[in-house]
């Protein structure tokens, strides 16, 4: 899925109008099973959900009072539909953790130090990344970004309540990852992009509704 189809994948879900969170989602976590798993991409996945979104509701933005309330809606959905996406990237390399750790198999200190750090930076980067287009926006839509990123600093995001849980794994396996060793050839990043895909193609249902937060973010 090239970025440009991807842009307009998003795009085009947003303006069908016919569930866009859950549209977004599943958009998303197929891009971000395509890509290397790095912080950098996973930016540039977001700011492309983000221009597709905006694309998608800038005509109704400025027609009609009710059609501009439907745009609002869309575009709140596409964000919390970006939101619940990374949460469950974050919720799949814990996952992938635990799997190896079930196995008695371990990743790698320096894995799993890419991946804390990369976690720890996940929210800091989808509020940035929610901030900058919002700012470039320049109309309706970006005063509504505006808005959703306010919100989502004061009232928390998904991505946020499912790193604390990641991390947690991965702070326990860090402390012991000195006292065993990593198996060869186990590598964390193609481990998650392994369940990613599995995920986004609809063969790990169950798995895809562990990672689900529960956290309602609609007030």
């Amino acid at each position: 899925m090239q970025d440009d189809t991807f842009e307009a994948d998003v795009r085009h879900a947003v303006e069908q109008g016919h569930d866009v969170q859950e549209m977004v989602r599943q958009l998303t976590l197929r891009k971000i099973s395509s890509r290397s798993l790095d912080i950098e991409s996973l930016r540039q996945i977001a700011a492309s959900v983000l221009r597709g979104a905006r694309a998608a509701v800038k005509r109704e933005l400025n027609l009609s009072a009710a059609q501009t309330e439907t745009a609002r809606a869309q575009l709140k959905q596409a964000v919390t539909g970006l939101d619940v996406a990374l949460a469950q990237f974050s919720g799949v390399t814990r996952l992938a953790i635990e799997e190896a750790t079930s196995r008695a198999q371990q990743f790698s200190g320096e894995d799993l130090a890419r991946a804390r750090t990369d976690l720890e930076s996940l929210e800091a980067m989808f509020l940035e990344t929610l901030q900058t287009s919002a700012s470039s926006a320049r109309d309706a839509a970006g005063e509504i970004l505006h808005s959703l990123a306010d919100h989502s600093r004061t009232h928390g995001t998904h991505i946020g309540a499912q790193i604390k849980e990641s991390l947690a794994v991965i702070t326990h396996q860090l402390a012991s990852a000195g006292r065993a060793q990593a198996v060869a050839g186990l590598h964390l990043a193609q481990a998650t992009t392994d369940l990613m895909r599995q995920i986004a193609a609809g063969v790990l249902t169950g798995v895809a509704d562990h990672v689900q937060p529960d956290r309602s973010k609609e007030d």
